[in-house]
């Protein structure tokens, strides 16, 4: 009897073991846009490694991570988390083509002697952006939603393909906001500044903020830049002022978004831009 008891009892315990091994082991869930340009975002263990297209992600010490999806990243993807592989399904997005006329040719086709220039910004912004800001409360603000650093009329959009005076140029990353110049540009969320140029040859006025693990926010062609590197900000504070700086033809706001080298659509972590 007491043999009965004893195989009972550890066939019993091997069960329970099994089921924890089973929930452990399973896909930790992922929410966001599932969807070219989005993000998404998920929990796990803190101690866990997560691995998205062999690129590690970072794990906050709550176990929230985010990913960051690029304007041509394929339908299948893959999750790992420690052992265990999980795919990831994402839909493809149909982007517009535009023509920008009128631009100073001179952006288009850089001469020579500007060169040196263009190599050195490039620099600065790679540097700017390999910088690791982990301030937790910062990403949890992210996931809230953020706030559009201006309203206005929204001139260009996420993943058009632009054609500079009839020369094709690279896909446009941001979305952009046409209004006067002069008018505040206002942070979307918080975080730490990592760069603050007045002049860049392609983008002018330039502020890149750091919102943590990976994921920051540029704002481009602005006529006055009122931050400097490490300030730390909230959101809602002002930025600068909306210009027509860099390769421009009229006063407007460039707001792109970035996880490290994916570069993703900030349209879809704010509200419907209020008419007017």
């Amino acid at each position: 009897m007491k043999r009965r008891i004893l195989i009972t009892a550890l066939v019993g315990l091997a069960l329970s073991t099994q089921a924890q091994t089973d929930a452990t082991e399973a896909c930790p869930e992922v929410t966001g846009d599932f969807k070219q340009g989005g993000l998404l975002w998920g929990e796990v263990h803190p101690n866990a490694s997560v691995v998205f297209n062999d690129r590690a992600v970072p794990v906050l010490p709550d176990g929230s991570f985010v990913i960051g999806l690029g304007r041509d990243a394929a339908p299948g993807q893959t999750l790992s988390v420690d052992s265990l592989t999980c795919p990831i399904n994402i839909s493809t997005r149909e982007y517009r083509i535009s023509r920008v006329e009128g631009v100073p040719q001179r952006t288009v086709t850089p001469p020579p002697e500007q060169l040196e220039r263009i190599r050195r910004e490039r620099a600065l912004v790679r540097a700017a952006k390999a910088k690791r800001i982990e301030q937790v409360e910062f990403l949890h603000a992210v996931r809230e939603g953020l706030a559009w650093p201006a309203l206005g009329r929204i001139s260009g959009v996420y993943g058009s393909q632009r054609f500079y005076n009839g020369t094709p140029g690279n896909p446009h990353y941001g979305v952009d906001i046409a209004r006067p110049t002069g008018h505040p540009v206002l942070s979307p969320g918080p975080g730490v500044v990592t760069l603050a140029e007045p002049d860049l040859f392609y983008s002018g006025g330039t502020v890149i903020l750091d919102h943590g693990f990976g994921l920051n926010s540029s704002f481009l062609h602005m006529s006055r830049v009122d931050v400097k590197v490490g300030d730390v900000i909230k959101t809602g504070d002002q930025l600068g002022a909306i210009g027509a700086t860099g390769r421009a033809t009229g006063p407007h706001l460039d707001w792109r978004m970035s996880w490290f080298d994916q570069r993703v659509d900030p349209q879809l972590l704010v509200p419907p831009m209020p008419k007017p």
